[in-house]
């Protein structure tokens, strides 16, 4: 039996009235306790305190979101002085990397006007409860049509690395805004979960009896899990074109990456990824406005180290920790940490910069994250264009980044079966896919390549064989890790 002392620190940390402190800058927070039976105590007395209250997995972190009232009585300051406590922070904002927003208020307003004059009707979002692929494959032959235009798998020696070692076994988690799962390219490289198909003892089938069949906490979760919704549709809700220039959000970016990692290759559709036969985990936590936060983030990851991926892609971060509250984001430093120990390799965007300008994130007082973190599992990635320059936008850094790959106008898979280069074109407004979140998943692609080749290589040997083998490009020489860019041709021929 849980002693009384320690039930009642739980309860002390329930929101009691503390100490005289300044008021939590967001009641939205995460704590790390001394051990996993005070945090159970504190999830079991918090309930009914006007409080939410999620334990994040078998860690002794907790997320936490205080009432209104709360946040009035009690400080950060306040938590961590309890000595039950090991760390307090906030629940950070995380975010797609790219923002296509129109930055001005008077292009935005004219924007408005100019598709109020012609009557514009917005795309349909595509349907947020789509149904599961079937598991019997698609199929198709002969070469991918649009391949010549993918310049970055050229550039990186695609087809000349490819062998018969194409990725297959290897589960590639895309940790973003979803996937577009029932794409023509993707859908016979989808993940599924096992466990939850089939039909169970009463005869109803698994993906949609409402039961946790495989017994991992979750339900019905056949394509992986939506950490943001809370639901088993980790679909990927891309917003229209216009909604993006007026208000920002997610033009489909899941998919793109998704393509980029494991598009399947010679089925006579659209592209190629870069290990064509592997397999791809959807998780979403970042919402249709590019926008999620560190607990989500945090549950993705460890759902899918839990659920056997081996290489997690994750385009996705901030520009440094929130400086007001004066501390690292280490749930999330701690999550990955745990990906590490379990032999996961965490391929990470190195980050695009302050508005759109690249920087080094040696140096700067808001390094891009999580991809500056030092977790020894982490390989991050500059953006590179086809004449193998940094793009502007792509922070670099001699210690804190590792490698650059394609990056600028990257053509993918897009959601609805469609493939571009471009996000926008309309109204004499062009964006193309750019960004060090099209860099990333060619790298995450690659050393899914290098694991089907050496089953049950480590994390370290993964990442000595992704720099190793880099080209050395002039551009990188002194800006990163490896001084050069991803050449899967010779990564393969080690």
């Amino acid at each position: 039996m849980m002693k009384t002392g320690i039930l009642t620190a739980a309860l002390t940390v329930a929101f009691a009235a503390g100490s005289a402190g300044a008021a939590t800058q967001q009641g939205d927070l995460l704590i790390k306790f001394k051990n996993v039976e005070t945090l159970k105590a504190f999830a079991l007395m918090s309930k009914g305190a006007g409080s939410k209250v999620e334990t994040l997995g078998a860690t002794q972190w907790v997320h936490v979101k205080m009432s209104p009232e709360q946040q009035k009585e009690i400080s950060i300051e306040d938590i961590r002085s309890n000595p039950e406590v090991l760390a307090v922070q906030p629940n950070y904002k995380l975010h797609l990397l790219e923002n296509y927003q129109l930055k001005s208020p008077a292009l935005r307003a004219q924007l408005a006007k100019m598709v109020a004059a012609q009557n514009f009707k917005p795309a349909a979002m595509p349907a947020d409860n789509p149904p599961f692929p079937s598991a019997t494959p698609v199929g198709g032959t002969g070469a991918d049509p649009d391949f010549a235009k993918q310049w970055g798998m050229n550039d990186i020696g695609l087809k000349k690395g490819l062998s018969q070692h194409r990725g297959k076994g290897v589960v590639v988690a895309v940790i973003d805004t979803g996937v577009d799962y029932t794409h023509e390219d993707l859908v016979d490289n989808m993940w599924r979960n096992k466990g939850e198909m089939g039909t169970d003892a009463q005869g109803r089938d698994k993906s949609s009896n409402g039961v946790d069949d495989d017994g991992n906490g979750y339900i019905d979760d056949v394509m992986g899990w939506d950490f943001a919704a809370n639901d088993n549709k980790p679909f990927d809700l891309a917003v229209d074109p216009i909604q993006i220039l007026m208000g920002g959000g997610n033009p489909g970016h899941g998919t793109h990456c998704a393509g980029n990692v494991a598009a399947r290759g010679d089925n006579g559709k659209g592209v190629e990824g870069v290990a064509p036969d592997a397999q791809i985990m959807a998780l979403r936590f970042l919402s249709e406005k590019g926008e999620g936060d560190t607990a989500g983030a945090i549950k993705a990851i460890d759902y899918a180290v839990a659920n056997g991926a081996q290489v997690l892609s994750n385009s996705w971060g901030s520009e440094g920790d929130d400086p007001a509250e004066g501390e690292k984001n280490q749930a999330l430093k701690d999550s990955i940490q745990r990906a590490a120990d379990k032999g996961v390799i965490f391929i990470a965007a190195a980050g695009n910069g302050h508005s759109g300008v690249g920087y080094d994130n040696d140096s700067d007082a808001k390094p891009g994250v999580p991809a500056s973190y030092d977790n020894d599992n982490i390989v991050s990635v500059a953006a590179l264009d086809v004449a193998s320059a940094f793009g502007s936008f792509s922070n670099w850094g001699a210690r804190t980044v590792d490698i650059g790959a394609p990056g600028v106008k990257v053509y993918s898979t897009t959601v609805g079966s469609h493939y571009s280069d471009t996000v926008i074109d309309m109204y004499g407004i062009k964006a193309t896919w750019d960004g060090t979140s099209m860099a990333c998943p060619h790298v995450a692609g690659a050393a899914a390549l290098y694991l089907s080749a050496h089953p049950g290589a480590t994390v370290k040997q993964i990442k000595d064989a992704l720099l190793n083998s880099a080209t050395p490009v002039p551009a990188l020489q002194g800006k990163v890790v490896s001084g050069g860019k991803l050449n899967v041709e010779k990564m393969m021929a080690q």
